[in-house]
């Protein structure tokens, strides 16, 4: 083991001198979410004087050497400048634009961009002076792809609004002079404008409309092209199976052709899109196909790394090793470009899972060194910033492995330097992580939270890019998001003596809330809540609870009025807590458990809320509103039991997924409510036999209109809520939440209402709809077994509903009980001076109090989530 770490040390010290310039150079290059533009779409004309040159540049670009081929492209516009040819400087030096932004250089790809557009108007005023006669159209073409490359340029420098404009004019030119093909990744360059801007529907309407077009075209390779952006581009933004729908008809048209790169490209995209669904034998094989077809040696390669991390998923060793050892011996026979280096870091990458889940010592950390120093060679004489630094920051994992902790941090800040030189959050963030990792476990505890806060802080300016940063190997939100949060809130609840200062609970109170909002935009896989965050108004009445589920106890912090913090810890391992609540969540619902129940239920009031009795007391707090963690978000809170009374008999109880995403106020409006379920089994679905009861209840309570089974479509419902000005939706019908959108929906009488759709159901017409729902309620619907985050899927449901208020049920019963509680509920309702928190927990008293409802499977299912004012 000596002379292993002998040898490491070498390699690492031939690392650094390949490194001493790398540190101070370059702009990033941008995450790929913002990188679709491919080289097809770089300017390539037919040209009499440097045309070699131009080739040379292309074929470099094409290649992934991008440094070479902005050379290329700088002499040839020394060659057209020397000559006073303007239109071809303007290609060339479009051209050389896409090439400073592969590279990160921005400010260089701007001026870039200016010169070529300079060089179209001294074009344009040579020609008008004298007089000499041009292809108008190939003038027109040249500028918009011009405005292509600014408008991507603009994108990736956050300037999504300008990009927007600059597209729009380059596609009123394309669509003039007839070039459908520009016109179609015109479009799609507009559809991601447009969800960096957050208007998700128009993105869609665009792609959609694009697809439109497509369908009527005869088969043709720009077919393919553009199918497969679209399909790419569309797993994106999360619609998976619409995403795998049209890239399979992409394969189908390029089957037609034949053209088997293009097949094989297509093939690796399908299998990335299983791999996202979590269809993980599926993707195994999409990717052994596009091993079997491809032509290119880097798409072979890509489909093998990828298809490697699923068999060690899958805990198919034997076929790990002997799929490694091919990739092995391939790797070194690849042309070097960025994506070969990306292959062989994913590559290590694995080799390090393989390791560390096998403990196996073949293949030795040497050999894996020996990979990512290649790797790290190779991107320094490409001039790629980016893949040098992931090379180094993986390295730096493997000496982290081996427990070589100062030479692990050296490499780790070199990979960090090189990040934040270029601006790339997507990866300095993980550096940021293992320095705090490698801190902590030299006990440097302050430098390791000012290492995760930084982490944090990137990963917060990142936002909606980590669903699509790094394509090939997209980012686990469990394994390498979540733990950045997790683990910083663990650093700022540590202290001698449990005496952690008021600071620290206000960092760590934060932390959790941007997790939880990082966790609803992993549920929709888009920053969809971007509009929504604001500085949080607090309520002088209520405490804000934060329990949190670390590996080895349990913490709760309290923000109780006037800015009081409570913070107290129980040593109970995670794996206990879990069981207990997930014994708890399946006896809740269950007749003949109350035994059961209350002493569960009696065992998590004592580790979240005993020890803060007399503190809540002595505040004469009415209202708990929980920031729920892991399991406990699948538990009301109204059913703690403290041996004596449950929680809902002393609190109102509300639960807000973060602060900065609800801003408690009380409603002025008079309350209507548009109600719909369904009564008869519909759909695959039981009958609901008392559901009419509770429709027919609210109607007597509060004014209503009404939908029951047949009336109840989508269709129908969209309808209501976009004519009717009604503050209270009220769906009395089949639902299941969950923890992944594409399983999260609610029962309409002709089909399933996805989360991801009920955002265009209820707000379809915004513009006759200016403000929010007041209060969406959910009853009959149920948490999907088994799941963790299944009540994440509540939250999704309410932010993309936009409703302020949801009521939501956590299991469903089918019994009268529903239609008592909502009687009661609506009755309460209209009284002014009750808050919606209030109101509910009348209701559920109500119940409770009535010797045949007593028991909480009864009346605990009802959660509120939001404003609960």
């Amino acid at each position: 083991m000596a002379r292993k770490k002998s040898r490491l040390r070498k390699i690492k010290r031939f690392l650094s001198v390949l490194l001493l310039l790398a540190m101070f150079l370059g702009a990033g290059l941008l995450p790929p979410t913002f990188a679709h533009l491919t080289a097809e779409n770089s300017i390539v004309q037919s040209l009499p004087d440097a045309q070699n040159l131009m080739e040379e540049g292309s074929k470099f670009y094409e290649a992934e050497r991008f440094a070479e081929a902005a050379t290329s492209w700088q002499q040839a516009i020394s060659a057209f400048k020397a000559n006073g040819d303007e239109l071809r400087q303007a290609i060339a030096l479009g051209n050389l634009s896409l090439a400073y932004q592969q590279l990160g250089q921005w400010s260089e790809a701007e001026g870039a961009i200016r010169n070529a557009i300079a060089s179209l108007h001294a074009q344009s005023l040579n020609l008008l002076q004298t007089a000499q006669n041009i292809d108008s159209k190939d003038s027109s073409q040249i500028l918009a792809q011009v405005l292509d490359i600014k408008g991507r340029l603009q994108l990736a420098q956050s300037k999504a609004e300008d990009a927007l404009d600059t597209w729009r004019v380059s596609l009123d030119i394309y669509t003039k002079i007839g070039d459908e093909r520009a016109v179609m990744q015109n479009r799609i360059n507009q559809a991601q404008a447009l969800q960096a801007l957050g208007f998700y529907r128009q993105a869609e309407k665009t792609l959609r409309e694009s697809t439109q077009i497509l369908q009527s075209q005869p088969n043709s390779p720009v077919k393919v092209a553009a199918l497969h952006s679209l399909g790419n581009v569309v797993q994106v933004t999360g619609d998976l199976e619409t995403s795998r729908q049209i890239l399979q008809q992409s394969l189908e048209v390029a089957s037609s052709l034949p053209d088997q790169e293009a097949i094989a490209d297509i093939l690796l995209s399908l299998g990335n899109t299983a791999r996202v669904q979590q269809d993980t034998q599926t993707a195994i094989k999409f990717y052994q196909q596009t091993i079997k077809t491809a032509t290119s040696p880097i798409t072979r390669i890509q489909a093998q790394a990828n298809q490697l991390r699923l068999l060690l998923k899958t805990e198919q060793l034997s076929a790990f090793q002997t799929l490694s050892s091919q990739i092995k011996t391939q790797l070194n026979d690849l042309p070097v470009s960025r994506t070969a280096i990306s292959a062989r870091i994913n590559f290590a990458q694995s080799l390090m899972q393989f390791r560390k889940k096998t403990a196996a010592d073949n293949p030795s950390s040497l050999d894996i060194a020996q990979l990512l120093a290649t790797a790290i060679e190779q991107a320094k004489n490409l001039q790629d910033k980016r893949t040098q630094s992931y090379a180094l920051g993986v390295l730096g994992q493997v000496y982290e492995q081996t427990q070589q902790l100062s030479d692990a941090q050296n490499l780790t800040q070199q990979a960090l330097l090189i990040a934040q030189a270029i601006d790339a959050k997507d990866i300095g963030y993980q550096w940021q992580w293992q320095l705090g990792r490698l801190l902590k476990t030299k006990g440097d505890i302050k430098g390791a939270v000012a290492a995760y806060t930084e982490a944090v802080n990137n990963l917060q300016a990142l936002r909606s890019d980590l669903v699509a940063v790094n394509s090939a190997v997209k980012f686990s939100f469990r394994e390498e998001v979540e733990p950045v949060y997790r683990e910083l809130v663990d650093l700022l609840l540590q202290s001698p003596g449990n005496q952690i200062s008021s600071e620290n609970l206000a960092k760590a109170s934060n932390t959790i809330e941007l997790l939880q909002i990082a966790e609803l935009e992993n549920f929709f896989r888009n920053n969809c809540l971007n509009a929504q965050i604001r500085n949080p108004k607090k309520d002088p009445t209520a405490a804000i609870i934060y329990p949190f589920i670390l590996p080895d106890r349990l913490e709760v912090i309290i923000e109780l009025p006037q800015q009081r913090w409570l913070h107290y810890s129980t040593p109970v391992v995670e794996k206990e807590v879990e069981t207990t609540l997930k014994q708890l969540q399946e006896n809740l619902p269950k007749p003949h458990t109350l035994r059961q129940v209350q002493s569960l239920s009696q065992k998590v009031y004592k580790w979240l809320i005993q020890p803060a009795e007399a503190a809540l007391a002595e505040n004469k707090t009415p209202t708990l509103v929980f920031v729920l963690d892991g399991w406990l978000r699948n538990i009301p809170m109204a059913a703690l039991y403290d041996g004596k009374q449950y929680l809902v008999e002393n609190y109102n109880i509300a639960l807000t997924p973060s602060l900065q995403l609800i801003e408690p106020k009380t409603s002025q409006k008079e309350f209507k409510a548009i109600a719909a379920g369904l009564s008869e089994a519909s759909s695959g679905f039981s009958a609901l036999p008392n559901v009419k009861l509770e429709l027919e209840q609210i109607r007597s309570q509060v004014p209503s209109s009404i939908l029951l089974n047949q009336e109840f479509t989508s269709e129908a419902l969209q309808n209501r809520i976009n004519s009717l000005p009604f503050p209270i939706v009220h769906l009395a019908t089949h639902g299941q939440f969950s923890s992944k959108a594409e399983e999260t929906f609610i029962v309409a009488w002709n089909e399933r209402i996805y989360v991801k759709k009920l955002n265009e159901l209820v707000r379809t017409l915004e513009q006759n709809r200016p403000e929010a729902i007041e209060l969406l309620i959910l009853s009959a619907c149920q948490t999907a077994t088994g799941d963790e985050q299944a009540a994440l899927g509540i939250a999704g449901v309410a932010f993309q509903a936009g409703a302020r208020s949801t009521i939501a049920s956590l299991w469903n019963l089918d019994d009268e009980s529903t239609a008592v509680l909502m009687s009661q509920f609506y009755q309460e309702l209209g009284n002014k001076n009750l808050t919606k928190a209030e109101v509910l927990r009348h209701a559920q008293l109500a119940l409770l109090q009535n010797p045949k409802y007593k028991r909480p499977r009864y009346w605990a299912p009802y959660v509120l989530l939001g404003n609960w004012l």
